[in-house]
C-alpha cells in the first residue's frame, strides 16, 4: 500500500525513472522557455509601438516592460485557469510562479538593449533594433534559466504551477 502511495505521488509530479527530476536542469529550461514566450511577446510588442509612435526611451521601456509582465502572466493563467482552477488563485499562482522570473529576465533584457550603443535609438528598419533584441532575450533566457532551477528545487516558480499540469 506504501509502495503503491509513492508511485501515484512520482505520478502525479511527473517524476518517472530515467527521467530528469522535477528539480532538475530540464525542467528550469521549459519554465525558462514559458518564461522568455510571455516576456518576448510583450517586450517585443512594447519596443515595436513605443518606437513606432515615437516614444522615448523611459516611455518605450516601461510599456515594454508592462506588457512583458502581463503576457507572462496571461500565459501561465491560460494554463492553470484551463486546469479547472478558480481565477483568484489562479492569479496567486501565477504570480507565486512568475513574478521573480519575469523580473530577472525583464532586468537583463532591458539591460542590455539600454547598454547596446545605439539600440535605443534604433528604428524599426533598422537591423540593430532587431538584433539587439533578439540577442537580450538571449541573454535574458541564459541568466534566468538558474534562478528558475534554483526556484523549482525549492519548490517556488514554475514548480508551483508544475502541480496543475496533467
Amino acid at each position: 500500500m506504501q509502495h503503491e502511495a509513492h508511485e501515484t505521488h512520482a505520478h502525479h509530479q511527473h517524476h518517472n525513472p530515467g527521467t530528469p527530476s522535477a528539480n532538475g536542469w530540464a525542467t528550469a529550461v521549459r519554465a525558462t522557455l514559458h518564461c522568455l514566450t510571455g516576456c518576448a511577446i510583450g517586450e517585443v510588442l512594447g519596443m515595436v509601438v513605443g518606437t513606432a509612435l515615437g516614444w522615448g526611451n523611459t516611455a518605450t521601456l516601461v510599456l515594454a516592460v508592462t506588457l512583458a509582465f502581463f503576457f507572462g502572466y496571461a500565459l501561465t493563467l491560460r494554463g492553470v485557469l484551463k486546469a479547472g482552477v478558480g481565477l483568484r488563485a489562479a492569479v496567486r499562482v501565477a504570480l507565486a510562479a512568475d513574478t521573480l522570473s519575469i523580473a530577472v529576465m525583464e532586468l537583463v533584457d532591458n539591460g542590455v538593449i539600454v547598454l547596446w550603443p545605439g539600440a535605443m535609438d534604433a528604428g524599426l528598419g533598422d537591423a540593430l533594433f532587431w538584433g539587439a533584441l533578439a540577442i537580450s532575450l538571449a541573454v535574458a533566457f541564459v541568466l534566468t534559466t538558474p534562478v528558475n532551477k534554483w526556484m523549482i528545487g525549492r519548490g517556488r516558480g514554475h514548480a508551483v504551477v508544475h502541480q496543475y499540469h496533467h
